[in-house]
């Protein structure tokens, strides 16, 4: 009885956070984008996070991993395309997926506009700095970035994707999973499947459930670009070394986000333990990049870029 209460909460908690991602945003002195309402809850068994080194991280290494699942810690943040994703991205080229599209599969930090939206919404809304080559990949997939994907919801978990309940009725069909409403409506050749925080209370059943979210994505030939998460909220980082474990299996990229926040102060996380520390889109603001959102934008748009290039 005592664990089931202990479960609610938790899930209570993750979902009221990631509810706030809806409320009206604060704006920023800047005006050059909305502050995400910080949770302030800590759940339970969450362990606390040491503050990081106060360094801007370096610029992720695009040398080839060991694909040793093992030591996943030691993975570059930045994925090379691998031989089994060439394979599916091919697959989805006579599919007719569209080479020059991205979907966001997963939760309220997936579905949050500050997710990669800015770059749809012209140069006043960020600055790449010395990252300046990454305007070809803004431009590659203009149009994908400010998208508000089918697949990614508050509170969403591995087996949400899959259910039905939870899609939209008013775009989906009746018998039509989240997932396959937005690959089939979409067409990308890519879709970032970033879940994991929300599974925390039933882990048990997260392996088999994300397992059919990669088969699936698989099989409709859409490139499953999975990624570590950056929190431990289940204390042993059993999620992440899932996550990498099946990356290794079905030969997919993965893009190790928990490596690169880890030079951050608190790892980039809210004093929740689960939500990232919120900046704009500034690559070239030392101080803004101490920050796990900027960090998030600039090794995803790294990551699309390494994989659009190779493909």
């Amino acid at each position: 009885m005592t664990r089931n209460i202990s479960v609610f909460f938790l899930i209570l908690i993750i979902l009221s956070a990631c509810a706030g991602f809806g409320e009206t945003p604060v704006a920023t002195q800047e005006g050059d984008q909305p502050i995400a309402p910080t949770a302030t809850a800590l759940p339970t068994g969450t362990e606390e996070s040491p503050v990081g080194t106060g360094e801007t991280p370096a610029a992720p290494t695009s040398a080839a991993p060991s694909r040793d699942p093992l030591a996943w810690r030691n993975w570059p943040v930045i994925p090379e395309m691998t031989a089994g994703a060439r394979k599916i991205f091919a697959r989805g080229q006579e599919l007719g997926n569209d080479p020059a599209r991205f979907s966001k599969i997963g939760d309220c930090e997936t579905s949050a506009a500050w997710f990669l939206a800015d770059f749809d919404a012209g140069p006043e809304r960020y600055s790449l700095g010395e990252y300046g080559e990454l305007q070809e990949v803004i431009a590659h997939f203009q149009g994908s970035y400010g998208r508000t994907s089918l697949a990614a919801k508050p509170g969403a978990t591995a087996a949400s994707l899959l259910t039905p309940l939870w899609a939209d009725r008013e775009q989906c069909g009746g018998t039509e999973s989240p997932l396959d409403c937005e690959l089939r409506i979409h067409r990308p050749a890519y879709a970032f499947v970033l879940v994991g925080s929300n599974d925390v209370p039933h882990r048990d059943r997260f392996e088999e459930n994300f397992r059919k979210v990669i088969e699936r994505t698989i099989e409709l030939g859409v490139v499953p670009v999975l990624a570590t998460k950056a929190d431990n909220l289940e204390g042993d980082d059993s999620i992440n070394a899932t996550i990498v474990r099946l990356a290794v299996e079905y030969d997919l990229p993965l893009w190790n986000f928990w490596l690169a926040v880890q030079p951050l102060p608190d790892r980039g996380l809210q004093p929740d333990g689960a939500h990232l520390t919120w900046a704009s889109n500034r690559f070239d603001d030392p101080e803004k990049m101490q920050n796990a959102w900027p960090v998030r934008n600039l090794t995803a748009l790294q990551t699309l870029d390494a994989l659009w290039r190779s493909s």
